[in-house]
C-alpha cells in the first residue's frame, strides 16, 4: 500500500542556493537546480541530504550503503533498480509538487552495456561508477514560480506507526536545520553579484587540456564522415573531453557557472571523491503519471555580438536546411524510442523545432510526448530509450559503436542522465551535457556535437568550444578571483 509523505509548508522563501551552500559537504547530498526559466522548465529546485540509502554500481556489482552497513551484490542494474523502487511506493502528493519522496542521482552512458552488445576499447580513466543513487526520505522544495518552499518527509524506509513518527521526526529536524543556516547567513545571497565577465576566448587562464588533438579531432570527423557516406551510419556524436588542475570549492565554481549559464535542469551533486556541476539545458525524460516526454536538442548557434549580430545567428540557424534536417532525423528516433513503450497512435511532436537562447548559444529544440502502455515505468523507459538519441546519432546502436572506436576515453556520467525518481512513479531526468566533474585536483568536462556527410571539421571543431565556452570562464573566474565567493561560511 502506498504511503503518503508528510508535507508542509514554510511560511518564507529561502535562497535555496543558500540552503544547500550550508548543507554541501553533507555526503550524498543533492541539488536539483532550476536556474532559469520558471515560467517553464525551471519551476522547482529540490534539495536532498542524509539518505536512508545509497546505491553505486559498476558493471553487475551493486554497493548498498545504509545505516546498519554495506552490501554488495551481483546483479543487473536495471533489475536492482525495479526491485528497489517496486519496495519503496508513495502516493502521488496532489497538491502540485512534482517531487515528494525518492531518489536522486545520475545515469552513466555507459550504462548502454547492460542494453545493448557494444565493443568497449575505450580507456576507462575516470573508474566512475555505472550509477550512483542517493534515495531520500526528506526533500526540501523550491517553488520558484509561485515563491513558496515546503519540506516532504515519507519516513521510508520504515512502516506503519513508526514510519509516521519518523517522517514527523524528521519533518521537524529538516525544519530547524534551515531556521538555523539562516540564523547564520543572515539570510544572504549564495554568491555575491559582480559584473559578469565577457567569454571571449576559450580556455584562457585555465590550462585545459582535450583528449584529442586539434588535428585528430579533425581525423575523427573525417572517418566518421566516410562510415556516413560508406552508409553505416547518417549522423553521429563526436565529443572531445577537457580537464584542467582545479584545487578549489566545487561548489563554489557551480555558483560561477549558476551565474555566467543559467540552465533549466542545473544541478550539484556530492558523490564523495566526485563533485557533479551540471548546467544543461536539455531533458532526456519526464514521466508524469503515464504521460511521458523527451526534449531533444540538435542545431547550435554561438550568441553574436550585439542584438544585430545575435538576431543573424538567430535566423542562420532557423534557416538551415542542414540543421533542420538533422534535428528531424533525431526527433524521429526519439518518436521510435519511446514508441516502444507507449500506446499506440500516442506519440507525437509536442513542440517542434523551437529556438532556445542560452547564455553563450542558441539550441533548436522539439518535444515529443506519448501515453505509456499500462505497467510500463522509468526502469523500462530507460532500457528502452537509454542513451538518449540527441547524444549518439543514428542508427543508435552502430552510433554507440563508432564513438567508442572514435574517442579514446569513456564518456562516464557525460551524455547520461541527472535527475529524480519519485516512489510514486513519476521522473525528471536531463541529459548530462555542459556539464563539470571535480576528482581530486582536476576539473573535467566533455562537449560533443553532431556529425553528418556535410560536415566541415573547423565548423564543427569550433561549435564544441562554444559550447564548452561557460564551463571554461567559470573555471578561469573561480582560479582567478583570488578570494572566495561564497557569502557564508557554511
Amino acid at each position: 500500500m502506498p504511503v503518503k509523505p508528510m508535507i508542509e509548508e514554510l511560511d518564507y522563501f529561502p535562497d535555496p542556493a543558500v540552503i544547500y551552500g550550508a548543507l554541501r559537504e553533507e555526503p550524498y547530498s543533492s541539488f536539483l537546480d532550476s536556474g532559469m526559466d520558471e515560467n517553464k522548465l525551471g519551476r522547482f529546485s529540490f534539495i536532498g541530504y542524509s539518505p536512508f540509502m545509497v546505491a553505486e554500481c559498476k558493471k553487475n556489482e551493486i554497493t548498498v550503503l545504509t545505516e546498519v552497513g554495506t552490501e554488495r551484490v551481483e546483479k543487473n542494474p536495471f533489475d536492482f533498480l525495479k526491485e528497489t523502487l517496486s519496495y519503496y511506493k508513495t502516493a502521488p502528493s496532489g497538491g502540485g509538487i512534482p517531487f515528494t519522496s525518492g531518489c536522486i542521482g545520475y545515469f552513466s552512458y555507459d550504462l548502454r552495456y547492460f542494453i545493448e552488445k557494444l565493443p568497449s576499447v575505450a580507456s576507462d580513466d575516470l573508474e566512475m561508477p555505472d550509477f550512483t543513487l542517493s534515495f531520500y526520505d526528506v526533500l526540501m522544495v523550491f517553488d520558484n514560480l509561485k515563491r513558496k518552499a515546503y519540506i516532504s518527509s515519507s519516513g521510508l524506509p520504515d512502516y506503519g506507526e513508526k514510519r509516521k513518527v519518523k517522517a514527523k521526526k524528521r519533518l521537524e529536524g529538516v525544519k530547524r536545520r534551515i531556521g538555523k543556516i539562516l540564523t547564520d547567513t543572515g539570510g544572504a545571497a549564495a554568491v555575491r553579484e559582480e559584473p559578469r565577465s565577457s567569454v571571449d576566448s576559450f580556455a584562457s587562464g585555465c590550462d585545459l587540456l582535450s583528449n584529442f588533438t586539434k588535428e585528430g579531432y579533425f581525423r575523427a570527423i573525417e572517418k566518421a564522415k566516410r562510415l556516413i557516406t560508406r552508409g553505416d551510419i547518417y549522423q553521429v556524436n563526436l565529443s572531445q573531453r577537457f580537464v584542467c588542475g582545479f584545487d578549489g570549492d566545487p561548489f563554489e565554481l557551480y555558483l560561477i557557472l549558476r551565474r555566467i549559464n543559467p540552465a533549466p535542469f542545473a544541478a550539484y551533486l556530492n558523490l564523495g571523491q566526485f563533485k557533479i556541476l551540471s548546467a544543461s539545458p536539455e531533458r532526456f525524460v519526464r514521466i508524469k503519471g503515464r504521460d511521458i516526454e523527451t526534449r531533444p536538442i540538435k542545431g547550435t548557434r554561438p550568441r553574436g555580438d550585439g542584438i544585430k549580430g545575435d538576431t543573424l545567428l538567430k535566423e542562420e540557424l532557423l534557416s538551415s536546411a542542414k540543421d533542420r534536417a538533422e534535428h528531424v532525423m533525431i526527433v524521429d528516433l526519439e518518436r521510435s524510442d519511446i514508441g516502444r513503450i507507449c500506446e499506440y497512435g500516442t506519440v507525437t511532436p509536442s513542440e517542434f523545432i523551437i529556438l532556445e537562447t542560452y547564455a553563450t548559444v542558441h539550441h533548436l529544440v522539439s518535444t515529443v510526448a506519448g501515453r505509456l502502455r499500462k505497467g510500463t515505468d522509468i526502469v523500462d523507459c530507460l532500457q528502452n530509450c537509454f542513451p538518449g538519441g540527441s547524444i549518439t546519432g543514428a542508427p543508435k546502436v552502430r552510433s554507440m559503436e563508432v564513438i567508442e572506436e572514435l574517442e579514446p576515453t569513456k564518456r562516464g556520467i557525460y551524455t547520461g542522465s541527472i535527475g529524480y525518481i519519485d516512489f510514486c512513479g513519476d521522473a525528471d531526468l536531463s541529459i548530462v551535457i555542459r556539464t563539470i566533474v571535480v576528482k581530486g585536483n582536476k576539473a573535467y568536462f566533455q562537449i560533443g556535437g553532431g556529425i553528418v556527410a556535410d560536415s566541415d571539421p573547423e565548423n564543427e571543431y569550433q561549435e564544441t568550444l562554444d559550447k564548452g565556452r561557460a564551463l571554461a570562464e567559470a573555471i578561469r573566474i573561480q582560479k582567478t578571483s583570488g578570494s572566495s565567493l561564497l557569502a557564508y561560511s557554511g
